[in-house]
């Protein structure tokens, strides 16, 4: 089968399925903006969004035209591909940026399976949640329209969609919801697991931390509101008072990757600081910024207690990563994060808005350790059993997009696993499938593998 693979930050969502799919021999290529890496298997064409005109428009359409912008682009090199006999029997596509927009007008005869990730909405989720953060509630409910426009669109034009967890399809309309299947994009519980012997060590102090050690651990993509950052930081001052041994590690970012940026040349960090960092112990609180994976893992590994605030709004994966790793969760009581969190089950949640709250929980939980190893290893297990990457997800995944290239809707996933389990033969030992990537103008070239 021949797969065409859209997403502006290739892979994203799709880094462990379109090379799953190149490695059973289907045709994997994937469209991306500049960048990005081979991947072995999957031939990758780069376009480059190009703004057309320099007018001013309306700001409620600024984000509609932005994401036409890289619609075009997508379109012009899909057309690119199909000039050179380039026909795809399934396009897997995040339309959040606008590259899906116009596929089925080039393919018309492919299946489109988009990635639904989030439906905007009025009531009942991010907008006008944080009372600190308000904006007058008409004109936000028209930019909300408008900013929905793209998603809209790409609804009606897909074939079938997918959605990673139940709360974040909840939000697609209505007339459209049964047309979304749930897969999480997985968690590879293998490599992320609780590990006894791992340590951190500290650049410049050179302390090293282990399991055991009061490490509190705090990771956003980016250090923003969206994410509870200014809530963690107020409670902090508080937390260090009362845990004096404790050591706090976050990991982030300065930009902002979602809500409104701050004026030029101001963070969010610089913000919270500028508010509570005389109250803090500098030598316990790290900003470590942006780390490998693999250093990701072994914090998560020593992490005491793992904190997790975030809007009504898409699940980071993050969260089931720390929950994988064993860590006790201190969770925000948001929708997102009740899906999976069950309170005093398999973490601990709290008011959102409450830091005297979330304080007071990291100081009950530290301070009985071991009356909390049973809720961690329950957050294992929840990740294990829905959420595992190799033995749940990406079957589920394989087995949807052989069933929307089949026009077998709607899916009936279960059966299509059985389906595939029985008519897949065995790996060939020793053979590898390479990858490049290429700009749009260079030739097709051969399939990979």
């Amino acid at each position: 089968m021949r797969i065409l693979f859209v997403h502006q930050n290739f892979p994203g969502q799709y880094l462990h399925l379109a090379p799953a799919l190149a490695a059973r021999g289907d045709d994997v290529t994937a469209l991306a903006i500049e960048g990005q890496k081979p991947m072995p298997g999957v031939r990758i064409f780069r376009y480059k969004p190009e703004r057309g005109s320099s007018q001013n428009i309306h700001p409620w359409v600024s984000d509609v035209e932005t994401k036409v912008i890289r619609g075009e682009a997508a379109a012009k090199a899909a057309l690119a591909l199909k000039a050179k006999g380039y026909e795809p029997d399934v396009i897997c596509a995040h339309p959040g940026w606008g590259e899906a927009l116009f596929l089925k007008d080039v393919f018309p005869r492919a299946q489109l399976l988009a990635f639904i990730e989030f439906w905007y909405k009025a009531e009942g989720a991010d907008f006008g949640f944080d009372p600190e953060f308000q904006e007058d509630q008409v004109a936000g409910r028209c930019r909300l329209r408008m900013k929905n426009a793209n998603s809209l669109l790409n609804l009606d034009a897909a074939d079938w969609c997918v959605s990673p967890t139940e709360w974040q399809r909840s939000t697609v309309p209505d007339r459209y919801r049964d047309r979304v299947t749930v897969i999480h994009d997985g968690i590879d519980t293998d490599r992320v697991r609780p590990d006894p012997q791992a340590m951190v060590k500290l650049a410049k102090s050179g302390v090293v931390l282990r399991p055991g050690d009061e490490v509190i651990t705090f990771v956003n993509r980016n250090m923003e509101p969206y994410r509870g950052f200014h809530i963690f930081m107020r409670a902090l001052p508080e937390i260090l008072r009362r845990r004096p041994n404790a050591v706090v590690l976050i990991v982030g970012g300065d930009d902002v990757s979602y809500g409104k940026k701050l004026e030029k040349g101001q963070t969010w960090r610089k913000k919270m600081m500028a508010e509570v960092g005389d109250r803090l112990d500098m030598n316990r609180v790290r900003f470590v910024g942006r780390i490998p994976y693999d250093d990701f893992v072994r914090m998560l590994q020593v992490s005491a207690a793992h904190v997790y605030l975030t809007y009504p709004f898409v699940l980071s994966w993050s969260l089931l990563e720390a929950m994988s790793a064993g860590c006790l969760i201190v969770g925000s009581a948001t929708q997102p994060v009740e899906e999976v969190i069950r309170d005093g089950e398999n973490g601990l949640l709290v008011d959102f808005f409450s830091p005297e709250g979330l304080a007071d929980t990291l100081d009950r939980a530290l301070s009985a350790p071991d009356g909390m190893a049973a809720m961690r290893a329950r957050a294992r297990e929840t990740v294990v059993t829905g959420y595992d990457l190799r033995r749940y997800c990406l079957p589920r995944h394989i087995a949807l997009v052989d069933a929307v290239g089949a026009g077998r809707l709607p899916p009936d996933l279960e059966a299509e696993v059985a389906r595939a389990d029985a008519a897949s033969p065995p790996a060939p030992a020793g053979t590898t499938a390479t990858g490049a990537t290429v700009d749009i103008g260079d030739p097709l070239g051969a399939p990979a593998g």
